[in-house]
C-alpha cells in the first residue's frame, strides 16, 4: 500500500464512521508559547479537547504535518524523522473507549481498509497506580475484539498515560497498537515497547477522562475525549515490509536527486547512507517550515534558529559528500513536487522556498571560509604543543562560536599531522544539547496553551493589532505568528521595513480607539468560503467548504481563528507597544502589553 492510499484510506474510514475531515493546521502555533513548532495532529486542537465547540462537530479527522526538533542529532539512523505527517481522530465529548478501539482495531484488520492479521497484533493498557486504577474496561474491550490476555500488557504511567500538559488539566490513560515484526524476541522480558525492534507500534488511542487537580488527585472529567494518532511514514513503511521510512516513496524521489547530484550510491556505505538521510529530512523539514502560511526565515532565535540549524546540517553534510556550491535547492525543489498535491502552498511559495535555501547556503560556506580562516590563527599553538591534540573545548569554540563542524576540525588537524580530543568535545557538545532542548523545543506534553483571562485579553488584543498593522502599513500585512503569555503578547507579521515612531504611535492610537469604544466580540460558524467572500481574513485552512468559526470585534475586523476571546473590547485596558524588531527577513516583530485601567499608563 502507497502512503497516498493509506492517507486517503484513514480518510474515507472515518468520514464513513460520521468524522468531519478538518484541515491541518500551520506548522507554526498561533498563540502557544509551550513549543516552537506543531509537535502532533492533536496540537491545534487544544482548545476544542478542553471544552470550546468545535464548528464541524463532536467527530474529527484529518492529516497534520508535524515538526520535531528534541531529535535533530539522531537524525541519520533509518528511523527518526524532524518532519512527518500525523494522520488523528477526535471525539470531543461524543464516542469513548468501546468505540475508538472498535473503530481502530476494524481499520486495522478489515480486508477492506490495511487488512492485517489480527494475530500479529499486541496492546498495551494502562497498568494503574496509587492515584488511578488499573484500566480494565480497554483491556475487556480489546479481549471482547479477540485479542488474547497473552497479548494484553499493562504497562506504567511512564508507556501509557497522557498528560496533563502542566500540573493541572486534563489528562488519562491511552492504549498503544504494536505489530509483531517476525523478529526473534530478544530475550524472555521482551514485549511492545521493547527496542530490539520486534514490536512496532503502529497506532496509540489517548483517553482523556481525568483532571488532574492542584492537590495532585485526579477527578473524573464530565466531558470526555479521545485523542488518536498514527505516523503516516512509519506506518506506511511497515504496510510495505520496508527496514525504514527512507526505502518508501516518501524518501526515494529525494534520495536519487541526491544520488544523481553527489554521485554517491545510496545503500552502498553506511556512513554515506547517514548523510544521504540527513540531506533528506532535514531539507524535507526546511521546505516545509519556509513553505508554511506562516512560514519564518533562518535567524539565530525560536524557528528560525531551527530552520538555520537544519538546513546547515544538511550542507555539511553535503559536504561531506563531495559536494561543493550551491546544492540544496536541487533536493527542495523534488520535496515541493512530492508534495505540492496536498499542500499547494508549497508551489506558491516556490520561488521563495529556493531563494531563501541558497541565500542561506551562501551564508554559511561564507562561515565555513571564517572558521578556517579562525583555525589557521589557533594552528601555531597548536603545532607548538607536544601533545599534538587539539583539546575538546577548543574544537567546540570553532562549533559553537563560528558554526565550524567538528568533521572540518578533525580533517584540517589531519592534515597538520594532529588529533582532536573528540572525547572532550562530546562532553562539551552534550552539555550544549541539554541547553539547547530544555531552551528552544521545550516540552510539548500535549501542548495545553494557558486560556487564562490575561492570555484570552491579549490574543483579542492581537486581533486589533492585526487590523490597524493592515490600516497603516498597508494590505500586504499578515500574521506569521503570535506567541502569548500572560505577561505580554508577541505577534510576528510580514513588512520589509522598520516601523517609524510615527507608525508605531498611529497603531496604538487605533487599537486604543477600539477598546475605548467597547466594540462588541461576536462569533459565527459559516464556511471558509462564505468567510472570505464576507471579508474575513484567513491564512491557514485550505478547504472551502470546510466550517470555520469567524469572530467580528463590532464592524472593525473579522478574522478566522480558534479562540479565546473576551465578549467586548472596553475590558482590555490600555494597549502598549513596548517594542518593534526584525524577527527574519520581510517579517517584523511586536512586543506589547495591556495595561490594568487601575495601574498607571
Amino acid at each position: 500500500m502507497t502512503g497516498k492510499e493509506l492517507r486517503q484510506k484513514y480518510l474515507d474510514f472515518f468520514k464513513e464512521k460520521g468524522h468531519a475531515i478538518i484541515s491541518g493546521f500551520s506548522l507554526i502555533p498561533e498563540n502557544d508559547p509551550t513549543v516552537l513548532f506543531t509537535t502532533a495532529g492533536m496540537h491545534p486542537l487544544v482548545p476544542y479537547l478542553l471544552g470550546a465547540d468545535h464548528p464541524a462537530g463532536t467527530r474529527l479527522a484529518d492529516y497534520q504535518r508535524c515538526i520535531r526538533t528534541g531529535d535533530i542529532d539522531s537524525v541519520g539512523d533509518p528511523s527518526h524523522l524532524t518532519f512527518f505527517e500525523m494522520l488523528g481522530n477526535w471525539s470531543l465529548g461524543d464516542y469513548f473507549k468501546e468505540e475508538a478501539i472498535k473503530m481502530s482495531y476494524e481499520f486495522l484488520t478489515s480486508p477492506k481498509w490495511l487488512g492485517i492479521d489480527p494475530a500479529r497484533l499486541s496492546v498495551t493498557v494502562f497498568a494503574g497506580d496509587d492515584d488511578v486504577p488499573r484500566d480494565e474496561e480497554s483491556a475487556a474491550i480489546w479481549e471482547s475484539l479477540g485479542i488474547p490476555k497473552e497479548r494484553i500488557y499493562f504497562m506504567s504511567r511512564e508507556h501509557n498515560w497522557w498528560g496533563p500538559a502542566g500540573q493541572t488539566g486534563p489528562c488519562g490513560p491511552d492504549t498503544e497498537m504494536f505489530l509483531d515484526t517476525g523478529k526473534e524476541a530478544c530475550g524472555p522480558e521482551c514485549k511492545p515497547g521493547c527496542h530490539c525492534g520486534k514490536y512496532f507500534e503502529v497506532w496509540n488511542d489517548v483517553f482523556m477522562q481525568y483532571n488532574k487537580k492542584a492537590d495532585g488527585t485526579f477527578e473524573p472529567l464530565s466531558r470526555k475525549c479521545v485523542d488518536t494518532g498514527m505516523g503516516l511514514e512509519r506506518t506506511t513503511a511497515m504496510l510495505q515490509g520496508k527496514r525504514s521510512v527512507y526505502e518508501t516513496e516518501f524518501f526515494t524521489p529525494i534520495i536519487n536527486a541526491i544520488e544523481k547530484r553527489t554521485g554517491v550510491t545510496y545503500g552502498q556505505e553506511e556512513e554515506k547512507d547517514i548523510s544521504i538521510r540527513i540531506i533528506s529530512d532535514h531539507i524535507k523539514a526546511a521546505t516545509f517550515i519556509l513553505g508554511d502560511e506562516r512560514g519564518v526565515s533562518p535567524s539565530n532565535v525560536g524557528q528560525g534558529y531551527i530552520l538555520r540549524r537544519l538546513i546547515r546540517r544538511a550542507i555539511r553534510h553535503a559536504r561531506k559528500l563531495g559536494v561543493t556550491g550551491n546544492f540544496i535547492s536541487t533536493p527542495a525543489e523534488v520535496v515541493i513536487e512530492m508534495y505540492k498535491e496536498y499542500y499547494p502552498l508549497l508551489e506558491e511559495k516556490k520561488s521563495f522556498i529556493l531563494e531563501e535555501l541558497t541565500a542561506e547556503e551562501n551564508k554559511f560556506l561564507k562561515t565555513l571560509q571564517k572558521g578556517e580562516q579562525e583555525f589557521e590563527k589557533l594552528l601555531p599553538n597548536l603545532l607548538k604543543s607536544t601533545q599534538k591534540i587539539i583539546p575538546g573545548r577548543i574544537a567546540f569554540k570553532l562549533y559553537d562560536t563560528y558554526g565550524f563542524p567538528i568533521e572540518i576540525t578533525e580533517e584540517l588537524a589531519s592534515e597538520h599531522g594532529l588529533s582532536v580530543d573528540k572525547e572532550g568535545f562530546d562532553k562539551a557538545f552534550e552539555k550544549h544539547q541539554q541547553l539547547s532542548k530544555q531552551g528552544s523545543e521545550k516540552t510539548f506534553k500535549g501542548g495545553l496553551a494557558d486560556h487564562s483571562e490575561e492570555t484570552t485579553k491579549l490574543h483579542t488584543a492581537t486581533h486589533l493589532l492585526h487590523k490597524a498593522l493592515r490600516m497603516v502599513l498597508g494590505e500586504h500585512v499578515q500574521q506569521k505568528g503570535s506567541n502569548i503569555t500572560a505577561e505580554r503578547l508577541r505577534f510576528d507579521f510580514s513588512h520589509p521595513d522598520k516601523m517609524t515612531p510615527e507608525q508605531i504611535k498611529q497603531v496604538e492610537d487605533i487599537v486604543n480607539q477600539k477598546i475605548k469604544e467597547d466594540l462588541p466580540v461576536t462569533m459565527e460558524v459559516m464556511t471558509l468560503d462564505e468567510a472570505k467572500k464576507r471579508g474575513a481574513m484567513a491564512f491557514f485552512a485550505d478547504k472551502y467548504d470546510e466550517k470555520v468559526k469567524v469572530y467580528s470585534i463590532g464592524d472593525f475586523s473579522m478574522e478566522v481563528c480558534g479562540g479565546p476571546h473576551v465578549e467586548h473590547t472596553g475590558v482590555l485596558g490600555l494597549f502598549k507597544i513596548q517594542k518593534e524588531q526584525s524577527s527574519s527577513a520581510g517579517v517584523r516583530r511586536i512586543r506589547a502589553v495591556l495595561i490594568s485601567e487601575n495601574k498607571d499608563a
